[in-house]
C-alpha cells in the first residue's frame, strides 16, 4: 500500500522539494553569471583585455604543479611549430 504522497512509488513531496531547490540554485547561478559578465564589462571599459583576464583566472584556479606542467608543454609545442622566442 503506497504511503501518503507517493505516486507510482515516488515520494512526491520530497521530489518536489529537490526540484524547487535546484530551480532556486539555477536562478542564483544565472544571477551570478550576469554579475560576472558585468565585472568583465567594467574591466573592458577600464582598458583591460578580458580574454587575458579569463586566462589568468583559469591559471589561478590550477595548483602550481599543474600550471607549471601546462606551461612547459605549451613552451614545447611552441618550439615544435617554430613559435619559440
Amino acid at each position: 500500500m503506497p504511503r501518503d504522497g507517493d505516486i507510482g512509488g515516488v515520494a512526491a513531496e520530497r521530489l518536489r522539494t529537490f526540484v524547487e531547490r535546484i530551480e532556486r540554485l539555477e536562478e542564483e547561478k544565472a544571477a551570478l553569471a550576469n554579475d560576472v559578465r558585468e565585472v568583465y564589462s567594467e574591466a573592458k571599459a577600464a582598458g583591460f583585455d578580458t580574454k587575458i583576464m579569463r586566462q589568468v583566472i583559469k591559471l589561478r584556479k590550477m595548483d602550481q604543479s599543474d600550471r607549471q606542467e601546462q606551461e612547459a608543454l605549451l613552451d614545447l609545442y611552441k618550439a615544435a611549430v617554430g613559435l619559440s622566442d
